[in-house]
């Protein structure tokens, strides 16, 4: 909503300028003095203030003074007199959003204001956004609509409270650690979420740094030091990578978590542990056991319950929503205003394989807000759109030009014509292969049962399919 706090002596010229303000939108706190629009003044006020030089009492300069100190992002824009023109001009170095000098034309103020309206929202969404990202750093956000992610939603909300170990296995980027911090926030546990990359702890610290170690366990043992899994107690220890664990220190670890007991390097004395375990690997350990390259008993251990991640292409559909909240990230971290997405160019990045995932999706948002990203670079997978070098204003199929434009009302927001514009290609697919389904996913490059989805979704005509 817009906003404004009008504050000016003149009854005459403060009922003429509500007025202008209302009739453009504005919903209108109008003081006859500084001391009364105190009320009003607020720290997190979302509108603007407009206010003339000259006041009884306390004058406009004093009004920018305290809005100054009180939020220096919100605009003050002063109403001057002839005689004020360069009080008003040293005022702005001061900090005012802009002058307008008596008389002046109702449009622009109406102007002024709106542009100031506009300031005053950005800084109010980016606090907003901050302050979800400061309140969710614990808790990365698991972002997406389609089956696949509701399913992992689901599989949180199950098992979270349960208790059981898990191991959850996905590809590089695909979210393990977000997913495994969920399921910590979900099982209700007070202790520290610890995690620990298997991979970069070198053997010959493996025991100190998982177990720790008393006070002259090794030469430059000089005090007590707590491991990973003691100082996990009470909450949840996520080993990542766990399938670059050596083999010599799967056999300590298994009996750790087997006993839930460890003993620290150097002591005697046997300390109970009660931490959850969430393992992630990217290969399949149980492929790994038969190649004696995992062991086996370890592996049947930690995947009490398993959880499997789907690759970012396997979720195009989510792509646009990921995208947008690492751009809204982006653009926060970098102090840059991100950047407006074109729809071909986000049909086409939709069809990318994205072999890095979510990670390199994010990556992608960060240059593309630093202006460094090459989207001529970003090519297409072509099993799923059978394109060869599309421009970024048409996606050609084999046999007809489809031009983005087509069909779409320009004013749409962006969901909607992407909708549209996927209504077009599974229609055309389905023509191409005289309506079968099965034919039609396989050229679009999605599950059948994804497609059947979106034909009762679009409400679109099919030949079912001979299974």
């Amino acid at each position: 909503m817009l906003k404004a706090i009008l504050i000016e002596d003149e009854q005459a010229v403060r009922l003429a300028t509500a007025q202008t303000l209302e009739l453009g939108g504005f919903q209108v706190h109008a003081c006859a003095s500084a001391e009364a629009a105190q009320v009003y003044l607020q720290p997190e006020f979302s509108g603007i203030v407009v206010t003339d030089v000259r006041l009884p009492g306390q004058s406009g300069l004093d009004v920018l003074a305290q809005v100054a100190a009180l939020d220096a992002d919100l605009p003050v824009i002063l109403i001057t007199g002839h005689g004020d023109v360069s009080m008003a001009v040293a005022a702005m170095r001061n900090g005012a959003y802009d002058f307008i000098e008596k008389p002046f034309a109702a449009d622009r103020l109406l102007n002024t204001c709106l542009r100031a309206q506009e300031k005053r929202r950005l800084v109010m969404d980016n606090r907003t956004l901050k302050q979800q990202v400061v309140s969710q750093s614990a808790l990365p956000e698991l972002i997406g609509q389609t089956a696949a992610i509701e399913q992992v939603r689901k599989f949180i909300r199950t098992i979270g409270s349960t208790q059981a170990d898990v191991l959850i296995n996905g590809a590089t980027g695909t979210g393990k650690e977000v997913v495994a911090r969920q399921l910590h926030l979900a099982s209700g546990r007070t202790g520290e979420f610890v995690a620990i990359n298997c991979g970069a702890l070198p053997e010959s610290m493996f025991e100190s740094e998982m177990f720790g170690h008393e006070a002259g366990a090794f030469t430059s043992a000089q005090k007590r030091r707590i491991g990973k899994l003691e100082y996990a107690n009470g909450g949840t220890i996520f080993l990542d990578e766990i399938e670059s664990m050596p083999l010599a220190l799967q056999v300590k670890l298994l009996r750790v978590l087997q006993e839930r007991k460890l003993e620290r390097l150097g002591g005697n004395a046997q300390i109970t542990l009660d931490c959850r375990i969430i393992a992630a690997s990217k290969l399949d350990l149980l492929q790994l056991s038969a190649e004696a390259k995992f062991r086996e008993d370890l592996y049947y251990r930690i995947s009490v319950v398993s959880l499997e991640l789907p690759h970012l292409n396997e979720r195009r559909e989510d792509i646009p929503l990921l995208l947008a909240h690492f751009l809204k990230l982006a653009a926060i971290r970098y102090q840059q205003a991100a950047p407006l997405i074109p729809t071909a160019q986000m049909l086409q990045w939709q069809q990318r394989d994205w072999p890095g995932n979510v990670r390199e999706l994010r990556n992608f948002a960060d240059k593309l807000v630093l202006g460094v990203a090459d989207i001529n670079l970003m090519h297409v997978n072509q099993d799923n759109l059978n394109t060869n070098d599309a421009p970024l204003t048409k996606i050609s199929t084999a046999n007809s030009n489809v031009n983005l434009n087509a069909n779409l009302n320009i004013s749409d927001a962006l969901p909607k014509r992407i909708e549209e514009f996927e209504a077009t290609l599974i229609q055309q697919a389905l023509q191409q292969q005289d309506g079968n389904v099965a034919s039609a996913a396989e050229q679009l490059g999605i599950p059948k049962k994804t497609l059947y989805d979106k034909l009762k979704k679009y409400q679109l005509s099919f030949k079912p399919a001979a299974d």
